[in-house]
């Protein structure tokens, strides 16, 4: 007989949430996020994970991405993330108020996107 098998994939996802079973309503698979410049240490090993993939990133990453890279269940990554945007590890960015586009340009486009079909 065998030893146990060290296989990430056995672990279930609520050890590696460390029990959190939601994830804040703001958090999407399409968010992207940008990490802040807070220490690591003593965040849980799938959180420091998530936290290196933003090194060599150079910028903002989806949450579908995160899920990807680290192939990891969509819904476990964005409790993940959660919990490391409430611990002011990660953020995510806000357009400025100015910068939106203007509703009746984007009538326009669709006008135009549905006259090509």
């Amino acid at each position: 007989m065998t030893g146990p098998r060290r296989d990430p994939d056995m672990v279930r996802p609520y050890v590696r949430t460390g029990g959190q079973v939601r994830a804040r309503d703001d958090v999407r698979l399409e968010s992207v996020l940008v990490a802040a410049n807070a220490p690591t240490e003593g965040l849980s090993p799938d959180a420091r994970r998530v936290m290196r993939l933003f090194a060599g990133a150079g910028g903002g990453l989806a949450v579908a991405d995160i899920a990807a890279a680290l192939e990891l269940p969509p819904s476990t990554v964005r409790i993940l993330v959660s919990s490391l945007m409430d611990s002011g590890h990660l953020t995510a960015p806000v357009a400025a108020a100015g910068h939106q586009p203007d509703f009746d340009l984007l009538q326009e486009v669709l006008r135009g996107l549905r006259s090509m079909v």
